[in-house]
């Protein structure tokens, strides 16, 4: 059982401590979210798994962190300037703003050359619009004390992507680290973009961090490796816990490629599992790009175009792979995964939430994230707080577990609601210390997907637990 609906995700994010509306004491701010004391863990176990499976456990991977304000030329030569953009369409009556192609998908039309007399705005009902015009979703600034917002040589950008701070380091991780073709370069960072009609909870908001990776490969090798990491990546999400049941490939068409991919094939996920179209229930995960060469190109000081000009007049370096084996020189073609840290988070939660009755008929939530990624692997509870010798043993328990996994101590109910806050936040075990722990030295470990309970040694704990929880180390 998944969630059925982000609605439902909403109410126990709020309720738990993962997720808070940013900026709420003064009435919030439009699609912006502040992670709680359960959401910044689940969020770093994420990232954290990802660095690990992408970076760590490859021989072919190195990683960077690049600046959020790069050199505005960055952009110029990336197309970000003159390309990134969403079509903005206004409604006349009442001055609502919506992106052009999400309205037309609202009522499963494609948007070019669609007749938007046809939809009625969702803000007043009327169907009075403007004509589409390209939106640019970069955010822009100023540079410098003395800059003014009109000094077109002070202006800069919040990055919309971590690709870019990839390409323009290509030649130093290269270099620095003897790295031959092909390998990669990861990073996960934050990106922001002005969207028109931002929305559904975290699923899209303006400022985001992804975790991008940027796979070189000689040019001819690209569609095999792109199909290799089409592949790798959506196993990763099952080794998330997250069903393939609710994963599917996307082959993006033609009409829809960015100006520099080959092929894209998206993974979607089922986020809008209520809604009653089918096709409109998947939205984007991740998405998997054979970039070619453009990037390395774009930033290169030597390439020309068809007539013999320098594609990039302003570019100190060539960015271009020299291969000593075969003596030759090339720019590499690139296959870029990419996901966002906030949809992932989402999936995850939808994916792992399910409900459970116990023996007194009464509804339970169990979150049943995967142990990597709960935010809280163990919880301590005594069975009488007013008894000072239990007391004193569990916490001791607790602190002896917090070196080897995230534990906390509480006591701030009965035994059978602490349980099921534990479950609600997805905590795999719970460990129970009673009046015959002082006697055997012995506490109960309860499941949380199964409620089955058992008794160990305290000093077996750790290990029991490192190994139920799939800790390594």
């Amino acid at each position: 059982m998944a969630a059925p609906n982000i609605e439902t995700i909403v109410s126990l994010a709020k309720r738990r401590g993962f997720v808070f509306p940013s900026s709420e004491i003064y009435g919030g701010l439009g699609s912006a979210w502040d992670y709680g004391p359960l959401g910044v863990e689940l969020c770093n176990n994420v990232k954290q798994a990802w660095w690990r499976w992408m970076v760590h456990e490859r021989d072919d991977m190195e990683g960077i962190d690049s600046s959020i304000i790069l050199n505005r030329s960055v952009w110029k030569y990336s197309g970000h300037e003159e390309t990134f953009s969403d079509p903005l369409i206004d409604c006349k009556e009442c001055n609502s703003r919506f992106r052009a192609d999400k309205l037309a998908e609202e009522v499963g039309e494609p948007v070019s050359g669609f007749d938007f007399i046809k939809i009625k705005c969702p803000s007043c009902g009327k169907t009075n619009w403007t004509e589409p015009r390209a939106f640019n979703l970069m955010f822009r600034t100023t540079i410098g004390a003395a800059a003014e917002e009109d000094d077109p040589t002070a202006l800069a950008y919040l990055r919309p992507e971590t690709a870019q701070g990839i390409f323009i380091n290509f030649l130093n991780v290269q270099t620095t680290m003897r790295r031959k073709i092909p390998f990669g370069i990861a990073q996960i960072g934050k990106s922001f973009r002005n969207e028109v009609t931002p929305g559904n909870f975290i699923f899209r908001t303006r400022e985001f961090e992804q975790m991008e990776m940027e796979y070189f490969v000689r040019p001819g090798e690209d569609e095999r490796v792109h199909q290799e990491w089409i592949d790798y990546c959506f196993d990763w999400f099952k080794t998330l816990g997250v069903s393939s049941e609710n994963l599917r490939f996307y082959e993006q068409p033609a009409e829809e490629l960015a100006h520099y991919a080959k092929r894209t094939v998206d993974i979607h996920y089922r986020f809008f599992p209520e809604r009653e179209d089918e096709e409109r229930q998947w939205d984007e995960l991740m998405g998997i790009a054979n970039r070619t060469d453009f990037d390395l190109k774009a930033h290169s000081k030597k390439p020309e175009d068809a007539e013999g000009k320098r594609i990039n007049p302003d570019s100190t370096e060539d960015l271009s792979y020299f291969d000593e084996a075969t003596k030759e020189r090339f720019y590499p073609y690139v296959i870029e995964p990419a996901a966002g840290v906030n949809r992932t988070v989402l999936a995850v939660l939808m994916d792992a939430y399910s409900e459970q009755v116990n023996d007194k008929g009464e509804k339970r939530v169990i979150l049943k994230l995967h142990p990597e990624l709960a935010p809280i692997k163990v919880a301590v509870l005594p069975l009488a707080k007013n008894k000072p010798e239990i007391v004193g043993l569990a916490r001791s328990i607790k602190k002896s577990l917090q070196p080897s996994m995230r534990a906390v101590y509480d006591d701030t109910g009965g035994i059978g609601k602490l349980y099921a806050r534990q479950d609600e936040i997805g905590t795999p075990f719970c460990v129970t210390v009673d009046h015959q722990s002082l006697e055997d030295e012995a506490v109960t470990v309860r499941d949380r997907d199964t409620w089955e309970q058992e008794r160990v040694k305290v000093a077996e704990l750790a290990e029991h637990l490192k190994q139920r929880l799939g800790i390594k180390f």
